[in-house]
C-alpha cells in the first residue's frame, strides 16, 4: 500500500481511549504518526490527503477460535487462504482449535505459523484425539507455545476434566470447553422452537446445552482457581444460567448466532447447519443482551470451511459449520451499531479486546510503528463474490453474491491491500 494521508479520521487507539477524529499517515502497512506529525511528514512527501471523516481506524481484530484441518492441503481452506482472508476482513489474530487431520495433541503438532505480524495461537488438546478418553500432555503442549487447551465442541467426561484441572499441569493457561452433549442433541440440529417445528427441520432440546452447562457451573465453584473459558453459548437459558451463576467466567459467541435465528433466515440460506445449533429469535435477543452487559465477553468467527462436494450433501448428512471472516464486521456493525445503538468501543470490546483477554494475550493499542490496525468504510457498499482473491476457499460461507453495507478498506499485517479511492 502506498502512502495514505487520512484527514480527521476516526480513530479509537485503544480499549481506554475515546473515539477521535485525528490525522493519520500510514504507509506500507504502518501506522506512521497522528495529528501534526504526520501532517508535517505528509506535506514533506507531497501527499493528498484523503477526506476520512466517516472511516474507522482501530486495532485488528482477535478470533478466538476457529477450525484448520488441512492447513497445506486443504480443498475446504489452506493456511495461506485462511490467513489472507481473514487478514482482509480486518483480523489480526486467528486462534485455531485443536481438530484437524493430525490432531494438535502432541508437542510437534504445534508447529504452524503465520507471516508476523499476523499471529496464529493454537489451541492444544485437552484429551488425546479429543475423544473425552485420555488426557493429552498438558505440559508438554503448554511448554512448546499452546495458547491454551480445548475440547472438540463437546464436553468430555467430567471425571476427566476434573482430573485435569485438577493436575493443572498446563499452569493457567485457559481451557476453553463448550458446554454441548451432543447425545442430548437427539440428532436435531436447529433449536427447539415454534420457528423450528414450522420449518420442518429437527428440533435440539436447550437442554443439550444447560444440562452440560450447570456441570461446568458446579465444577467452576468447586475448582475457583481454574482458568475455565466458555465457547459459544447459544440459548436464552444458557445465558440466564450464566448470568445467576454470579461467575466471573469470559464465555464467547459465535457471530452467526448474533446475526441470524430460525425465524428470520431463508430455508434455502447458508447458515442452517451449525454446531452449537442456531437459535430462536429470542436467543439471539438474549444473547446480544449478554454481550451488551458483559455476561457474554468474546465475539468468536469459529470458522468451520467445508469444500464444494461436502456442502452439496443432504444438510442432515454434512458436517455441521460455518465459514468466513470477511463477513463478520460488517455484518455485527450493521446489526450492533446502526440497529442496536452500540458505540463502536462496545463493538470492538467485544470483537477485540475481549477475545485478546480470553486468549491471555495483550490488548492491541494504536500507536506510532504499529502494524495491526484496520481501516473500515461503515457505508461503503460491495457484493461479495468467490473470486474475490481474498475470499475463504471455503463453498459453506454466507451472503455469497449479495450486496452488504460495510467493508475493510486497508489493514496493516496485509499492506498490498487498499480498496479505498485512488488519489
Amino acid at each position: 500500500m502506498a502512502a495514505r494521508f487520512l484527514s480527521q479520521v476516526q480513530v479509537l487507539a485503544g480499549p481506554d481511549q475515546p473515539l477521535r477524529h485525528r490525522d493519520v499517515l500510514l504507509d506500507d502497512g504502518v501506522l506512521i504518526g497522528f495529528d501534526q506529525a504526520a501532517a508535517s511528514e505528509a506535506q514533506h512527501r507531497g501527499l493528498v490527503p484523503l477526506v476520512a471523516h466517516d472511516w474507522l481506524l482501530a486495532p485488528a481484530l482477535v478470533d478466538p477460535h476457529s477450525t484448520l484441518e488441512e492447513p497445506f492441503a486443504g480443498r475446504a481452506e489452506t493456511l495461506a487462504s485462511l490467513v489472507a482472508s481473514a487478514a482482509a476482513a480486518g483480523y489480526g489474530t486467528v486462534a485455531l482449535l485443536p481438530r484437524a487431520g493430525s490432531w494438535r495433541d502432541r508437542p510437534e503438532r504445534l508447529q504452524l505459523q503465520a507471516p508476523d505480524p499476523f499471529l496464529l495461537p493454537l489451541w492444544g488438546a485437552f484429551s488425546r484425539g479429543g475423544r473425552g478418553q485420555e488426557l493429552a500432555p498438558h505440559g508438554d503442549l503448554a511448554a512448546v507455545g499452546a495458547i491454551g487447551l480445548a475440547e472438540d465442541g463437546a464436553l468430555p467426561p467430567l471425571a476427566l476434566l476434573e482430573r485435569g484441572l485438577r493436575l493443572a499441569e498446563a499452569g493457567p493457561l485457559p481451557v476453553l470447553l463448550s458446554p454441548r452433549d451432543p447425545d442430548l442433541t437427539l440428532g436435531g440440529f436447529v433449536r427447539e422452537s415454534v420457528e423450528a417445528l414450522r420449518a420442518g427441520w429437527p428440533p435440539d432440546p436447550v437442554f443439550s446445552e444447560t444440562l452440560p452447562l450447570q456441570s461446568l457451573l458446579q465444577l467452576a465453584r468447586a475448582l475457583p482457581d481454574a482458568p475455565l473459558r466458555l465457547a459459544n453459548l447459544s440459548t436464552a437459558a444458557g445465558v440466564a444460567l450464566l448470568r445467576s451463576s454470579g461467575l466471573p467466567l469470559q464465555a464467547s459467541v459465535c457471530w452467526w448466532h448474533l446475526v441470524a435465528d430460525s425465524g428470520s433466515l431463508d430455508p434455502v440460506a447458508e447458515g442452517w447447519r451449525l454446531e452449537p445449533s442456531l437459535g430462536s429469535p429470542e436467543d439471539r435477543h438474549a444473547l446480544i443482551q449478554a454481550l451488551a452487559d458483559g455476561v457474554l465477553t468474546a465475539v468468536a468467527v469459529h470458522h468451520l470451511p467445508l469444500d464444494a462436494e461436502e456442502r452439496l450433501l443432504p444438510l442432515d448428512q454434512r458436517r455441521p459449520g460455518l465459514a468466513g471472516h470477511r463477513h463478520v464486521l460488517p455484518a455485527l456493525w450493521q446489526e450492533l451499531v446502526v440497529q442496536q445503538g452500540w458505540a463502536p468501543a462496545a463493538l470492538w470490546q467485544r470483537l477485540c479486546w475481549g477475545p485478546a483477554r480470553l486468549l491471555g494475550l495483550d490488548e492491541d493499542r494504536l500507536e506510532p510503528g504499529s502494524r495491526r490496525w484496520l481501516l473500515f468504510d461503515p457505508a461503503a457498499a460491495s457484493t461479495l463474490e468467490a473470486a474475490d482473491p481474498y475470499a475463504s476457499r471455503a463453498a459453506n460461507q454466507p451472503f455469497e453474491g449479495e450486496t452488504v453495507t460495510g467493508r475493510v478498506l486497508a489493514v496493516g499485517v496485509l499492506p498490498e491491500l487498499w480498496r479505498g479511492p485512488q488519489v
